[in-house]
């Protein structure tokens, strides 16, 4: 006798509860593993999960053929980051090797007073990334400069990249220049202006918030320890004997942040100021053409004798971003196949038929973001899939969708930030030099955006009615 399945061949194109799961439990089981045992990062884990995923579509009738397409369709909508990332790693070579984020670094570490100093560092990252539209950019560029700040000021690394990507996710979450921005209100059919203001009530009382808490962790770090003058000098002893420390070289940001105000493309902004790095490298600091063409490629690379300094300077290049491009990658192809299987609309359709209040719907929102984010680790697929599954329930609820957009974002946008496989968190990683463990428990921003909203979602406060025509 056959084994008999739950997908019968006449519900080909309908994925069991049961069978929708598997490939997201096998995902969060190969993560576990990987993280704690394996100690092999999430590029096989993820692996592991689109196999699954591509058994369980076959036992429920796709032919492979089906199931490749769907993959492909999946990494195809993720091309565009994958230009941004390729040249974002161009940009963290040249601006290292032109001496513009040494400049930065020289400079903070002068003025920079060390009881504020982890607040300033979610601020002022906070400013950039609102103004750029990106948080990878500001991540790998201010975010960057901070990370050496802290160090020489004796900060642990972990609270300093917790601020820096707090900072860089909250201005991502509010710049109307910002991809994530953009599509969470497009997905949840409401405007994107209106999707921004509403966001401002999550938002700056979670900033807010995160901003005392690293005021008050800052400042109880450095009653127990005293700022080493010395080690902020050969700091700065050691930029100054490598690179031509001035300040026209400030100007390199402030001509991006000009770039993305002028609304210009982002592929052609970064790679505009990519090259002109490249280009303040021959001219301001001496290097040969072909050494600044090698930074590009895999990097700069420096021996200045101090460990500080070498171990975060020592970054970039087009090449340090192909690990993080194969997760992107390999998640999106994930994605593919768990949307078109229809995986994920069964497991949400399970959680909005038990929703009868506003503050369910806002839960169930955020937690079926969240199962995405572990199940993928792609903000775009954590923004899109719930957007696009509870649409209809918000209108037939007379809920403002914005409060959708709001919430997608909440948990897609800067909740991700607290999956350690997730392709933001593992750019994080590449870039800063310092493992999810240490940097999660200080990413306030990232626990109380959504916290925040499943609050208002049980009070009411802030939750916007609105009436639908078409109310299903």
């Amino acid at each position: 006798m056959p084994i008999s399945f739950s997908c019968a061949k006449q519900l080909k194109r309908e994925v069991s509860f049961i069978l929708s799961i598997v490939p997201i439990f096998t995902l969060i089981v190969a993560a576990a593993l990987s993280i704690f045992y394996w100690k092999a990062g999430m590029h096989i884990p993820l692996m592991i999960g689109v196999i699954a995923a591509a058994i369980i579509a076959v036992i429920c009738g796709w032919t492979w053929n089906e199931v490749q397409r769907m993959m492909v369709g999946g990494v195809a909508r993720a091309l565009p980051a994958v230009f941004i990332l390729l040249i974002i790693g161009i940009i963290v070579g040249t601006w290292i090797g032109s001496g513009v984020i040494p400049t930065m670094i020289y400079y903070g570490l002068m003025i920079i007073s060390p009881t504020m100093f982890v607040p300033i560092v979610a601020l002022v990252t906070g400013i950039v990334s609102i103004t750029l539209g990106s948080s990878f950019t500001s991540i790998a560029t201010i975010g960057l400069a901070f990370m050496v700040i802290g160090e020489g000021l004796g900060f642990p690394p972990g609270l300093v990249a917790g601020a820096v990507i707090s900072g860089a996710y909250f201005g991502d979450k509010l710049s109307p220049l910002s991809d994530t921005t953009n599509i969470a209100p497009v997905m949840a059919e409401t405007d994107l202006f209106s999707h921004i203001k509403h966001m401002l009530w999550d938002t700056i009382p979670a900033f807010f918030l995160s901003i005392i808490l690293y005021w008050i962790v800052g400042n109880k770090i450095l009653t127990n320890h005293i700022v080493d003058s010395n080690a902020i000098n050969t700091i700065k002893i050691g930029l100054s004997d490598v690179f031509v420390i001035h300040p026209l070289l400030l100007l390199m940001p402030i001509f991006t942040i000009f770039l993305m105000i002028r609304r210009t493309p982002a592929i052609p902004a970064l790679m505009s100021v990519g090259l002109l790095g490249a280009l303040l490298a021959v001219l301001v600091q001496g290097r040969s053409v072909s050494t600044v063409v090698q930074m590009m490629q895999s990097g700069f690379s420096i021996e200045s004798g101090i460990d500080a300094v070498d171990s975060l300077l020592n970054h970039g290049g087009l090449i340090s971003m192909l690990g993080t491009i194969g997760l992107l990658v390999i998640a999106t192809a994930l994605g593919g196949v768990l949307e078109e299987t229809g995986s994920f609309e069964v497991l949400t359709r399970k959680m909005m038929s038990k929703v009868q209040t506003a503050g369910t719907l806002i839960s169930s929102t955020i937690l079926a973001t969240f199962v995405i984010a572990f199940a993928s680790g792609a903000q775009f697929l954590a923004i899109i899939l719930p957007a696009r599954t509870f649409v209809s329930k918000y209108k037939s609820m007379d809920l403002d969708t914005k409060n959708l957009s709001r919430c997608v974002e909440a948990a897609g946008t800067v909740g991700i930030n607290l999956v350690p496989w997730s392709v933001p968190v593992v750019f994080s990683v590449s870039v800063l030099g310092v493992s999810p463990g240490e940097f999660i428990p200080y990413t306030f921003f990232a626990f109380l955006v959504p916290l925040i909203n499943i609050l208002f979602g049980f009070t009411g406060w802030t939750i916007t009615k609105k009436q639908y025509n078409n109310n299903t």
